[in-house]
């Protein structure tokens, strides 16, 4: 056996015993005939080659593990609200949150140990008594099943995200296009896309939140813009101002979902410098390109 066999083995005996309350040792080969895969006991069972090594019987073992479990459930629940406080500002609430709402955040939240994945919980329960009705329940079932790896992607995406004034929606730019006139039917073949393959966003990340329903699966595209018309989107600390230069401009875009929406306000993300970058070059042939800083 090599030596990183071995510690996958400890590694996994301690995952057993911290889960179970009691220790697993290799059973005697006298009880098992060698742990061979014929070997069974008198009742049929399959004879392991691994038990719990414990006096108690197997009703107070189940007892035990329950036990622990309430403990894991209390103490996450404890260092979430605690979170809580530390990121609540000191400000007048609107109200109190709904309590059916709370119950349902405590069971929702309970099981959650990851401290990354604790703070997205803090922070919803400090958004939601500054703010009642901020986050649906919708919002928390997809956190509770949401994993490290979809929370980063979400984190990710973020730093490309706008903030549309108009219709009060969150979106990731990707391209535009000038809409083909009579004269023109090719044009539409001439649509410039953005290369997000140079920001820290992957297909991949775009793939993961439609999965879970933070984005819409489809490409959305703007209004048509006439001339002199002007599309405004709001990042964390500045905000773009585009100008269309001519008639008939389409904007291309990922839209998040209410979910989406939701979720993304516990992350606070400036913009991605090569995005903005990208932004910036790609458009000005037609678009006046403004950058402004937000207090």
């Amino acid at each position: 056996m090599t030596v990183k066999a071995a510690q996958a083995r400890v590694n996994l005996a301690n995952i057993i015993e911290n889960q179970l309350g009691y220790p697993i040792h290799k059973a005697s080969s006298a009880r098992i005939n060698h742990a061979s895969d014929d070997s069974y006991s008198a009742q049929g069972q399959q004879q392991l080659a691994y038990q719990i090594k414990a006096q108690a019987s197997l009703l107070e073992r189940a007892q035990t593990r329950q036990e622990i479990q309430f403990i894991k459930r209390q103490e996450n629940i404890e260092t979430i609200m605690a979170m809580a406080m530390t990121f609540c500002p000191d400000v007048t609430g609107q109200q109190q949150p709904d309590f059916d709402w709370i119950e349902r955040f405590i069971s929702l939240c309970e099981d959650t140990a990851n401290s990354s994945m604790q703070k997205l919980w803090a922070k919803i329960l400090a958004g939601e008594t500054v703010s009642p009705g901020t986050f649906s329940i919708k919002s928390l079932q997809t956190l509770k099943h949401m994993t490290q790896r979809e929370a980063d992607a979400l984190q990710r995406c973020t730093s490309l995200c706008g903030f549309n004034e108009k219709d009060n929606s969150h979106l990731i730019l990707l391209g535009f296009y000038k809409k083909p006139s009579l004269f023109d039917l090719l044009r539409k073949g001439n649509k410039v896309s953005f290369n997000l393959g140079k920001t820290p966003v992957s297909f991949p990340d775009i793939l993961t939140l439609m999965d879970i329903n933070l984005l819409y699966r489809k490409e959305i595209e703007s209004a048509v813009l006439k001339a002199g018309q002007e599309l405004v989107l709001s990042f964390m600390n500045q905000r773009l101002v585009l100008k269309a230069k001519s008639n008939d401009l389409v904007l291309s875009y990922y839209k998040f979902t209410q979910t989406g929406d939701e979720l993304r306000k516990l992350i606070a993300s400036p913009i991605n410098k090569a995005y903005k970058q990208i932004l910036s070059t790609s458009l000005e042939d037609e678009f006046e390109v403004s950058w402004q800083a937000l207090k």
